[in-house]
This record gives structure tokens, C-alpha cells and sequence, in this order.
């Protein structure tokens, strides 16, 4: 084996990405020049135990700076007897661009409005190697010669514990505080100091620190906030005009909403007639109604309208009456260019998946087709 008279590692060729690189060789004699560049360490590791470490600065070895190593060999030292240990420079400076984002929607019942939120939340954090003794512990046996460790891979390892912590932290800062879902982006710099602090100690047992912790957006689907807005107009509705004009309001809405709906006129108008104490005038109603429907029975074959039950032929696509479709949409599979109902999930033909998936711009991840944010990486998807 060849004996290494200096070492070195020039962490810049391959970026600012880098986290630890094993330096491939491992026997050196006393003499050997180490130089360790500006925000990197140098560790010697025997035997799976870390020893002597160094920081920035050029070094000429010898048995007054490497005495942990001296005393694990156990050999004198001169001349060209060997050391042999292993090599590893760990960058120490701070990784501030570390994107993070829950893979699925955060499930959750609004604490003041009562409704079923779907919350998504990305964001970005910092860290950097606090204590390499643990950090490099926990890597030893995982690195091979000549290989960098990239921030990237270290975020793939703690990808799956960041996303679970932070989607319970946030779940629990909502219901325990009474955040409701128009309250969220008030309080969202509390929610990401609640979530740093739980999160570092995660971090923590692997010898890294969280210098920072941001959440860029915390959203949920426009069909969710139109439930709230709904709320919000019949309770302005209701503190406006009072509690019996209200409720009379109420009924005529559905009055009204009944008429533009043939099909199911005759319940609704019976219902919201007993409430308004109109009785008497059901009969005339109903007879309005009876008017529109075919008193014929379906004929084998025969399409039926949803809308106002009148029979149309075989080949029909729409109501002959209401001019309603009754003839189901179709679409194609994307994978075999089979007709399927527009409902479906599976091509009936190839069984592939009907729904469509968009492809994340940054990191090329692929995402539901109602999909508004990159799983992965938090990145907003084209529509």
C-alpha cells in the first residue's frame, strides 16, 4: 500500500453541497502534510472510533498532534513506521436552502368553524454539523472511499421523520390553540418556531444543528374556504335581519332552488310548504309538477332523464324534453386510447390509472392531477 505524505481534500470541485468526503487512503507516516481548508474539519477514525481531529490550518503530523491515534497503535514513532487510519473531512459551514414539504394533506377539523380541512404545508430550513464526534458516528461503515456525502442525500435520510414531525406539529398547534383556517397565516411565524423547536431535537441526536426553520405556505383546497365563506354570509345573513326573518329566508330559498329542479320539485315543495304553513296550496303545486313528468313506464331500452324522467331512444345523447345529457361522457386512457366513463379511476380495457400526472418543473417528481404543490420539494405545478 502506498504511503500518503500529504492530504488534502479541495471540498470547492464539487460544490457547496458536499458534507463528508473519505479521503481514499489510509497509511501515512510521521511527516505527513495535512491541510484543511476554511470551514471543514479533518477526523482521524481506528476502529470504528473517532481520535484526533483538525481544524482549518496546515499541519506537518507527528506524535504531538495525533497522540489519541499514537496511543490506540501502540507503535513507536520515527522514521517511515506506518500509521494507518481512516480519513474524513466534514464540512462545517451552514446550509440555509434546505426545502422541505408534506408529501400528502394534512387532515384536520377546524376548531371554530367545524369543517374538514386538507391542509398542505413547504417550507425551508438551515443546518449544520454541531457535533461531528456523533454526526460522523453515526456514518461510519455507511461511507466508501473517494465518495461525497451530499446535503442532498443527508435530506433523503430524514426526509420520511422531517415530513411525519412536522405535519403532527402543525396539527397540533392548529387544535390546541384554536387556529382557525383565515387565522393561519397570522400565526404562521408562531407555528414555525412551535415546529423548529420539536424538530432540532430530531436533528439533535445525529450531531446536527437547525439554525433556522421557515414556513413559506401553509394552504388548503379553494373547495374547503368556500365552506367557510358559506358560513360566514348565513351568519352575517342571520345577525342582519334576525332570527325568524332568517329562517323565512331560508324558506323561500329552497322554494326557489326547487323550481329550477323539475325532478325533485315535489319533495322539496312539500317540505318547505309544512314549514311555512302552506299546507293548503300543495295540492296546486304538486299538480304543477305532475304536468312535467311522462306518465309512460320506460320501455326496455328506453334512456331515462335524471332530470325531468321522460324516455328517450336508444341512441339518444340528450333529453328530447329538457334537452338534459343522458348519454354518459366518455373519455380516452391516456395509456391505451380506450372509451371509459368519465368517472373512471382504471381503463376498463388496459386497467391503467385514468388520472393524469403533472410533473414537477424542479425536481421532476410526479404529483396527483388536482395537485397544486410538488409533494417533494414544495414547488408550484403548472396548471
Amino acid at each position: 500500500m502506498a504511503i500518503i505524505d500529504r492530504i488534502k481534500f479541495d471540498g470547492m470541485r464539487n460544490g457547496s453541497e458536499w458534507l463528508v468526503y473519505r479521503y481514499p487512503g489510509e497509511s501515512f507516516v510521521a511527516g505527513t502534510q495535512l491541510i484543511v481548508g476554511e470551514g471543514q474539519v479533518a477526523v482521524f477514525v481506528k476502529g470504528g472510533q473517532t481520535l484526533d481531529y483538525f481544524t482549518a490550518g496546515t499541519y506537518t503530523l507527528s506524535t504531538a498532534n495525533i497522540p489519541l491515534l499514537q496511543g490506540v497503535i501502540n507503535l513507536p514513532f520515527g522514521g517511515k513506521t506506518p500509521y494507518t487510519a481512516e480519513i474524513y473531512f466534514i464540512n462545517t459551514t451552514t446550509k440555509l436552502n434546505m426545502n422541505w414539504g408534506t408529501s400528502d394533506p394534512i387532515q384536520l377539523v377546524d376548531p371554530k368553524y367545524h369543517i374538514k380541512l386538507r391542509i398542505r404545508a413547504f417550507g425551508q430550513f438551515g443546518m449544520k454539523v454541531d457535533d461531528f464526534r456523533v454526526f460522523l458516528t453515526e456514518l461510519i461503515g455507511t461511507v466508501s472511499p473517494q465518495e461525497v456525502v451530499n446535503y442532498r442525500k443527508m435530506l433523503e435520510y430524514f426526509r420520511g421523520v422531517l415530513v411525519m414531525k412536522v405535519k403532527s406539529l402543525i396539527a397540533q398547534a392548529i387544535i390546541n390553540n384554536k387556529i382557525s383556517a383565515l387565522e393561519i397565516v397570522a400565526s404562521i411565524d408562531d407555528i414555525a418556531q412551535y415546529c423548529q423547536e420539536a424538530v432540532a431535537k430530531e436533528f439533535q441526536r445525529f450531531g446536527l444543528r437547525v439554525v433556522n426553520f421557515h414556513i413559506q405556505s401553509i394552504n388548503f383546497p379553494d373547495e374547503d374556504f368556500e365552506e367557510i365563506n358559506k358560513i360566514l354570509r348565513d351568519k352575517a345573513s342571520f345577525e342582519i335581519i334576525g332570527d325568524q326573518r332568517y329562517v323565512t329566508k331560508r324558506s323561500f330559498d329552497t322554494l326557489e332552488s326547487a323550481a329550477g329542479n323539475q325532478g325533485g320539485a315535489a319533495g322539496v315543495f312539500a317540505g318547505a310548504g309544512v314549514g311555512l304553513g302552506a299546507g293548503l296550496g300543495m295540492g296546486g303545486a304538486m299538480s304543477g309538477v305532475a304536468q312535467h313528468m311522462d306518465p309512460r313506464p320506460a320501455s326496455s331500452g328506453e334512456k331515462i332523464c335524471p332530470s325531468c324522467g321522460k324516455g328517450n331512444a336508444k341512441s339518444a345523447v340528450f333529453c328530447a324534453d329538457c334537452g338534459t345529457r343522458v348519454e354518459p361522457e366518455k373519455i380516452k386512457c391516456p395509456s391505451c386510447g380506450g372509451e371509459n366513463v368519465h368517472t373512471a379511476k382504471f381503463c376498463t380495457i388496459c386497467g391503467s390509472s385514468m388520472v393524469k400526472k403533472k410533473i414537477c418543473s424542479k425536481c421532476k417528481a410526479e404529483n396527483d392531477s388536482d395537485a397544486k404543490f410538488c409533494n417533494d420539494c414544495g414547488q408550484q405545478l403548472e396548471v
